[in-house]
């Protein structure tokens, strides 16, 4: 072993302990974590006898859920195939729109979808059209993101076997680069839709239509009883959408 790695050990340590400590840091305090846990306890004790009479009152919500994070996955996806091919030297047609393009994507993953959330429910109202928007834009950020690191690592010979034949840029994208860097794609629109279906409960919280509107009136009721049976639907179905989307993953990749 090096010894870069106990001083990074080191230095890792000594940050943790800078930010949590009360004269330099956040002020975290076990104890004051201790009598924490001492108020929670009724809370935790009523998420723990769950009101499974609840579940049909659920059903609706969590499909509006479903159907948000669908709509939000196939537009986002779609503006992000063409995005992520112009944040890419390999194919984007000039430098001024490969840099301007990074620069809006550089933007569009630096908001958090909570607050697309909270803009797009003063611009268009509560429900799930804000959820959706906020979403979408939260895809482009992602998949382009990930699609353009993936354009510049492809292979530039069938490019090139491309242009020396007479091929147009987009003919030689097209054809060239595209069913290269497809399995990728689809597998990257499938990761977002499992993101979304967990960031609509988020996102909903604030009115953007879902789960999440659920669980806010649940949550200003202080009924945890219901609260825990939404959170055990989100846990299962988010469990078997991503265990089919891994192995759909797999098999593309």
């Amino acid at each position: 072993m090096r010894w870069t790695t106990p001083a990074a050990v080191v230095v890792a340590a000594a940050i943790t302990w800078w930010s949590a400590s009360e004269d330099f840091g956040i002020g975290l305090s076990l104890e004051e974590i201790a009598s924490n846990f001492t108020r929670a306890r009724p809370i935790i004790q009523e998420f723990l006898d769950p009101q499974w009479s609840y579940w049909p009152a659920i059903v609706d919500p969590f499909m509006e859920t479903v159907k948000m994070a669908i709509v939000a996955a196939v537009i986002g996806c779609g503006i992000a195939l063409a995005a992520g091919f112009l944040a890419s030297k390999v194919t984007s047609p000039n430098t001024v729109t490969y840099l301007a393009d990074k620069g809006v994507l550089s933007v569009l993953r630096s908001i958090p979808d909570v607050l697309y959330a909270l803009v797009f429910v003063a611009a268009v109202g509560i429900g799930p059209l804000a959820g959706i928007m906020a979403m979408v834009f939260f895809n482009i950020g992602i998949v382009a993101k990930l699609l353009s690191e993936t354009v510049d690592a492809v292979d530039l010979g069938p490019i090139e076997a491309a242009r020396a034949t007479g091929g147009s840029r987009f003919a030689a994208v097209r054809t060239a680069v595209f069913p290269q860097v497809l399995p990728n794609y689809l597998a990257y629109s499938l990761y977002v839709f499992e993101l979304n279906l967990r960031a609509s409960a988020v996102i909903g919280i604030v009115g953007a239509g879902g789960i999440g509107q659920l669980i806010n009136i649940e949550r200003t009721a202080f009924r945890y009883d219901r609260l825990a049976v939404i959170i055990v639907a989100i846990f299962v179905i988010v469990f078997v959408v991503e265990s089919v989307s891994i192995a759909v993953r797999r098999r593309l990749v």
